[in-house]
């Protein structure tokens, strides 16, 4: 067990009469010397309080704080002045890391002034003044060139992020058009829509409203067991199951009479179920894909609008901004830092139209997606042309939630061993249906009232 122990004072007149050390069994067990070298200490405080006096005595043009900051990012950076100097001059030669750095201690237009009109002693100035002394004297704009350098450095990142988002959301825009899977999921929706809406103004809908998706979910039946989006997913299951079922016995060339041997009095009611949990698994496979089917356009819904369509705008203004500082550096000086600069705005510019000219095709793409699916008000009010990428996210991730849920419900069945009954199943005509009250609060439906032809494409 360790002992902490704090000691309060030294002096062993302060301490207790029955606390006296034996000093000599101290010194020879810990090579302590109860003779403190007091002269010793003495001469040794009074050499470094001579060397402080001999010190000559910094001075500061920033305010203290700025130039013992500046001071510490200086003495970060893996480079010489020198170093520097001459990346300055040629344009290149500093990493992003130190362009960064040195973009962050840039001084003001009044403390670049101060320092450059500097006339004392420049071995007097403290660190961070005398960096900024030799840098500003060799080169006064130092800094707004080490600023169009870091808007070289970090220029190919910013635009091949911009290129890829474009492409993102093209093909998201070509997913949601094309997506089997998700073309079946709605028009199931459909069918339940009109179906729950038999008999009113909303009960033979030519398509509905994309933004209805997130309301599947809070639609419960009468029981409140079970949700709309649980109902379609189970039944597009099923159907897809059915289809790969039959797919594999054609492919394996089984016929209806071989699969009608098996002896109906041993169980009808075990095939069907057998046949049921086949049919679920295979389309839970099938509707698994959905994410995938859509891959990019869930991706295209962390695409930020504002960012994306201010892109553009913002790189051409830092160009021009570089081009002035090229322009105020004339051609002065020594080094490469005009010519480097000068051909990489050309390429920006030609770069830049292009990507623009693209940018405003992939948005009238959005726009044209956005109308095939979103109708009225919805898409009148959507200020951001992006939310229909979020639908759609949310949309999919709800049915793969709905499709986890549906297969832990048939392993749990497996797993409880239900006892099999021999009675064949209800006909449909006889089974309980299931109801959703209050649908048309829910479920926007009715297109024909925003659509001038129910035959358009933009219908379903």
């Amino acid at each position: 067990m360790t002992v902490y122990v704090t000691i309060l004072s030294t002096s062993q007149e302060l301490l207790s009469p029955f606390y006296r050390f034996d000093d000599e069994l101290m010194e020879s067990l810990f090579g302590y010397s109860s003779s403190y070298k007091t002269q010793d200490r003495n001469r040794t405080l009074s050499t470094l309080a001579k060397s402080n006096s001999n010190a000559p005595t910094q001075m500061f043009i920033l305010d203290p704080r700025k130039s013992q900051n500046t001071a510490i990012v200086l003495r970060s950076l893996a480079i010489s002045r020198k170093g520097i100097l001459d990346a300055v001059l040629d344009g290149q030669g500093l990493s992003v890391e130190t362009l960064e750095r040195l973009t962050k201690i840039a001084p003001t237009k009044e403390e670049e002034a101060k320092i450059i009109q500097f006339s004392g002693n420049p071995d007097q100035l403290a660190d961070a003044e005398s960096f900024l002394y030799y840098i500003l004297k060799a080169v006064p704009t130092a800094f707004n060139r080490l600023k169009a350098m870091l808007f070289r450095s970090s220029y190919d990142c910013e635009v091949l992020q911009h290129k890829e988002q474009l492409q993102t959301l093209e093909r998201g825009c070509k997913e949601l058009r094309t997506s089997g899977l998700f073309l079946k999921l709605l028009e199931a929706i459909l069918k339940a829509g009109n179906r729950m809406n038999a008999g009113t103004s909303r009960g033979n809908a030519q398509g509905f409203n994309l933004s209805a998706l997130r309301k599947l979910s809070d639609v419960k039946s009468t029981d409140g067991k079970t949700s709309l989006l649980h109902f379609i997913v189970e039944q597009v299951v099923q159907s897809e199951g059915k289809r790969q079922a039959l797919y594999r016995k054609h492919t394996l060339h089984i016929s209806n009479v071989e699969a009608s041997n098996v002896n109906r009095a041993y169980s009808y009611s075990l095939m069907q179920q057998e046949a049921d949990k086949e049919y679920t698994m295979l389309g839970l496979q099938v509707l698994g894909g959905l994410s995938d089917e859509l891959s990019e356009a869930k991706k295209a819904a962390s695409i930020e609008y504002h960012n994306l369509i201010t892109m553009c705008s913002t790189l051409n203004a830092h160009v021009s901004e570089i081009r002035q500082i090229v322009t105020c550096c004339g051609n002065t000086g020594s080094g490469g830092f005009i010519n480097e600069m000068k051909g990489f705005l050309e390429e920006c510019e030609g770069e830049l139209e292009v990507v623009k000219e693209e940018q405003t095709r992939i948005m009238e793409l959005v726009k044209k997606t956005n109308d095939y699916y979103l109708s009225g008000a919805s898409k009148d009010n959507m200020v951001n042309p992006f939310q229909l990428f979020v639908i759609i996210k949310n949309f999919v991730d709800m049915v793969g939630q709905a499709c986890i849920e549906l297969k832990r419900k048939v392993e749990k069945k497996n797993v409880g061993g239900e006892a099999v009954s021999t009675t064949p199943p209800l006909s449909p005509s006889k089974r309980t249906p299931l109801r959703f009250p209050n649908f048309d609060l829910y479920f926007l439906s009715n297109v024909s009232e925003t659509s001038s032809s129910s035959q358009s494409e933009d219908d379903f």
